[in-house]
C-alpha cells in the first residue's frame, strides 16, 4: 500500500512501474574555469552554503532552458533543473514506483475515487514564508488560465473543470475542482476516477511557483536572485549557453540531510566534447555516451558505465496535411521500408528496442500483451505495393524533408532505407531543438523525428496527443474513429477495461499510420562512481536531496 494514503482510502489504485524519457540533443562543452573567473557572479542568498563547505555536483546539461516556469516548461530538461528548485505536492518514486510524499506528507481518497485531500508539511518557500495550500491554487489557477497559454495544461485534466476553464468555456476558477480547505489542507476533485492520478500529481507541470513573486517581476522572475521556489536548492547562477548553478537552500524542511551544497548544470554542445569533460573529470554525470565510446567504457571502467530502459518512444511524424502524406497508404508504405530491429542493433547500438508500435512495455496493459493488428513490422514488399496503389513510384516521388535536431546516424539509415526498398530520396535537415519543436507544432515541416516522452506514466496521456486539434498533435492529423475509441476507453474507470480501451485506439493510430514508430530508447550515460543516491525514473524526471559524492 501507497504509504502517503491513509486508511479512509477507499482505492489505492493500480500502478504500474513507468520510467522518463528525455530529448536528445546535441552536446559539447562551452566551459567554464579561466573563462568565467573574470566574470561577476550573481550574489548568492543569505544563508546559502557556499560550494567550499560541502560536494559540488556537475552535471551536463544538453539544451538551454527556455524558461523555468514550471507553467510553459516543455522539455525534459527544463524539468530537470526545476525539481532542485521546486517540491510539488508529490515527488517521483525511484523506478517508475508509486510518488513518494513531497510538499505533501499524506492524501487520503474518498470511497467514490473523486476526491483527493491533501495534507502539507510545514514548510518554507527559499525566502522564507511559509508555504500554504492557497499557494497552491494561485499557482495551478495561473497555470489553467488560458492567457498562460500552457504547453502542458492537459496534464490538469483529470480535475474537475480544469479543462473547461483552460478553454474559456468557464471563468470563474472557483468551479474548478482545486480548494484549499485551510492553510495546510489542499482538495483536488476529479471529473471522475483516475487510478492513476497521483502520478500526474508528481508530474512537472504539477510544480508550484510563488505567484507574489511572478507579480513582482514579470517575466524577470526566473532568474538569479528573483526566484522563489520551494525545493532543497536556490538559483545562484544562470549563464546562458554555459552554465547555471544552484546552491542548498537553508529554508528547506530537509535541509539537514542534504550533502549537496551545490549544483552545476553545465552546457554542452556535442558527445565528444561532453565524454572528454567526463575522462578529464570536470563533469561527474553526463546525458549519454558516444556509440564509438560505449565498448571502451564496457572494457575500461565499467563502473562508470550506467544502463536504464525508459519509458520514451522514439518515431517519425508524417505531417498529414501535406501531399502525398496525405494519402494513409503512404505514410505506410515509408513505415514498413524501415527496418527498425536493423536500427536498433547496427545504429543506435545502446540497448534500444525496435518498436512496432507507439505504446512503451511499462504503459500497456501488459508488457507481454498480444500483439496488435495493425502493428507495424519490416515488410518492403508490402511497402511497395502499397506506394503503387497511391500511384506513385520513386520517380515520381515528390523530394521531402527528414528533419531532426540530432541524431543524424539514425536520419541517415531511414533515408538509405528508402533509398533502397522504395527509391525514393529525402534531404535530411537538422536544427535547433527549439527551433524543430516550434516547426513540429505549426505543421512547418515534411516528416519529423520526434522523441515521445510522456509527462505522466500513464497510457493516456502518450495517446492523448493524436487527438484532434491536441498542442502537441504534431501529425496534424484528424481521425473520427480514434477520437471515438480514445474518449471510450477515458470513461472506463476500471482495469483492465480502460487500458484494453485505450490499445484500441492505439491499434487505430497505427492502420491510419501518422506515425512510424523506430524504437524504444535506452538511456546510456556516464557517472562518476563517487555520486551515490543518484535516481531517475524511466521518465527521465530526477531529484536530488538524496545524492551525495563518496569520498571513497
Amino acid at each position: 500500500m501507497n504509504p502517503l494514503v491513509t486508511k479512509a482510502a477507499a482505492k489505492p489504485g493500480r500502478f504500474r512501474p513507468f520510467a522518463l524519457a528525455i530529448s536528445l540533443a546535441s552536446a559539447g562543452l562551452i566551459l567554464i574555469s579561466a573563462a568565467l573567473s573574470g566574470c561577476a557572479k550573481e550574489p548568492a542568498p543569505a544563508g546559502a552554503q557556499t560550494a567550499a563547505s560541502g560536494h559540488v555536483l556537475r552535471l551536463s546539461q544538453r539544451n538551454e532552458p527556455g524558461n523555468l516556469d514550471p507553467a510553459t516548461a516543455t522539455l525534459p530538461d527544463e524539468f530537470a533543473v526545476l525539481r532542485a528548485l521546486s517540491e510539488g505536492l508529490l515527488i517521483p518514486g525511484p523506478n517508475g514506483s508509486a510518488p513518494r510524499p513531497g510538499a505533501a506528507e499524506s492524501f487520503t481518497i474518498s470511497p467514490d475515487g473523486l476526491t483527493y485531500t491533501f495534507r502539507l508539511r510545514p514548510a518554507r518557500w527559499s525566502n522564507g514564508e511559509a508555504v500554504t495550500a492557497q499557494h497552491f491554487v494561485d499557482a495551478y489557477q495561473r497555470a489553467l488560465t488560458p492567457a498562460t497559454a500552457a504547453p502542458k495544461a492537459s496534464v490538469f485534466y483529470p480535475v474537475k473543470n480544469a479543462r473547461a476553464f483552460v478553454s474559456g468555456e468557464l471563468s470563474d476558477f472557483s468551479a474548478v475542482g482545486i480548494q484549499a480547505l485551510d492553510a495546510q489542507t489542499l482538495r483536488l476533485t476529479l471529473e471522475q476516477p483516475t487510478p492513476r492520478f497521483p502520478y500526474y500529481v508528481a508530474s512537472g507541470p504539477w510544480l508550484p511557483v510563488h505567484v507574489p513573486t511572478v507579480v513582482k517581476h514579470g517575466r524577470k522572475w526566473t532568474e538569479p536572485g528573483n526566484f522563489i521556489g520551494n525545493g532543497p536548492f536556490v538559483l545562484t547562477e544562470w549563464r546562458p549557453q554555459q552554465r547555471l548553478v544552484m546552491r542548498k537552500n537553508p529554508h528547506w524542511y530537509g535541509a539537514a540531510g542534504v550533502k549537496l551544497a551545490e549544483i552545476q548544470f553545465i552546457r554542452f554542445d556535442s558527445g565528444d566534447a561532453e565524454e572528454r569533460a567526463f575522462r578529464t573529470g570536470q563533469v561527474d554525470v553526463t546525458m549519454a555516451v558516444p556509440e564509438n565510446k560505449v565498448p571502451v567504457y564496457a572494457r575500461e571502467q565499467p563502473d562508470a558505465l550506467h544502463r536504464a530502459s525508459m519509458i520514451e518512444t522514439r518515431y517519425l511524424s508524417f505531417n498529414t496535411q501535406r501531399a502525398p502524406l496525405t494519402d494513409p497508404r503512404v505514410r505506410r508504405a515509408l513505415a514498413l521500408a524501415i527496418n527498425a530491429p536493423r536500427i536498433a542493433a547496427r545504429v543506435t547500438r545502446g540497448g534500444q528496442h525496435a518498436a512496432t508500435r507507439l505504446l512503451p512495455p511499462a504503459l500497456r496493459a501488459s508488457p507481454a500483451s498480444t500483439p496488435l493488428e495493425h502493428e507495424f513490422r519490416y515488410d518492403p514488399d508490402a511497402a511497395r505495393k502499397l506506394l503503387a496503389e497511391a500511384g506513385l513510384t520513386g520517380a515520381t516521388f515528390p523530394k521531402l524533408e527528414l528533419s531532426a535536431w540530432s541524431n543524424t546516424p539514425v536520419l541517415e539509415a531511414v533515408q538509405a532505407m528508402w533509398k533502397q526498398e522504395l527509391g525514393i530520396d529525402v534531404a535530411i535537415v537538422v536544427r535547433d531543438a527549439r527551433v524543430h519543436l516550434s516547426s513540429l507544432a505549426q505543421g512547418d515541416y515534411d516528416i519529423g523525428f520526434i522523441t515521445a516522452i510522456p509527462d505522466v506514466a500513464d497510457p493516456a496521456n502518450l495517446l492523448a496527443d493524436f487527438i484532434t486539434g491536441a498542442p502537441e498533435n504534431y501529425p496534424q492529423w484528424s481521425d473520427a474513429a480514434f477520437d471515438r475509441a480514445y474518449t471510450h476507453a477515458m470513461s472506463l474507470a476500471a482495469e483492465p477495461a480502460r487500458s484494453n480501451g485505450l490499445e484500441r485506439a492505439e491499434n487505430r493510430l497505427l492502420e491510419a499510420a501518422p506515425v512510424a514508430p523506430l524504437y524504444f530508447n535506452t538511456k546510456v550515460w556516464l557517472m562518476s562512481p563517487r555520486v551515490r543516491g543518484w535516481m531517475e525514473d524511466g521518465l527521465w524526471s530526477r531529484t536530488y536531496h538524496e545524492i551525495y559524492l563518496s569520498d571513497e
